[in-house]
């Protein structure tokens, strides 16, 4: 197994040469494993929102992220519910010590926490909560439904 990180954005020429085998696998894991149609219409499943209340697309998740933390705290962890509440959720995922910005020469999203959200069927079946800083991706924690840990979403936010 050879792993390749390839820059999307601005697309690199690594990224152009290999875009349509890319997106053949992309399709066929789609068709595979969601029973998607060929002819399925793709919308953008993977998010990287801000960890911001100032953020619409934050604030607009944030109760489905808080419930589907508790949902995999409670299941994999055992927690009670007054252990993942929002509160906890907020303190725990939310507050960062990291301030965001962004450089002029840094990545597009610039630099801080960020929540990567996995979207399937319109909900959110996955979170990696992330740092990106100048010199380095920090994976600070994952959680996902259990109704869907078949997908080994952990490896899969791994590899992303």
């Amino acid at each position: 197994l050879k792993v390749r990180v390839v820059r999307s954005s601005p697309p690199s020429s690594q990224f152009k040469a290999t875009f349509q085998e890319s997106y053949q696998v992309y399709k066929r894991y789609q068709m595979v494993i969601h029973k998607d149609p060929p002819d399925k219409p793709t919308i953008n499943q993977v998010r990287l929102v801000p960890v911001s209340f100032e953020d619409p697309q934050f604030k607009s998740s944030f109760s489905q992220s808080a419930t589907l933390f508790a949902k995999y705290q409670m299941a994999i962890h055992k927690d009670t519910p007054s252990d993942c509440g929002e509160h906890e959720f907020t303190r725990f995922l939310c507050d960062s010590p990291l301030e965001a910005e962004n450089a002029p020469n840094g990545p597009e999203c610039g630099y801080g926490s960020f929540h990567q959200q996995y979207w399937l069927d319109g909900k959110i079946i996955a979170v990696g909560v992330i740092d990106i800083l100048p010199y380095c991706v920090s994976s600070v924690y994952l959680y996902y439904d259990p109704d869907y840990s078949f997908l080994s979403l952990g490896v899969y936010s791994a590899l992303r």
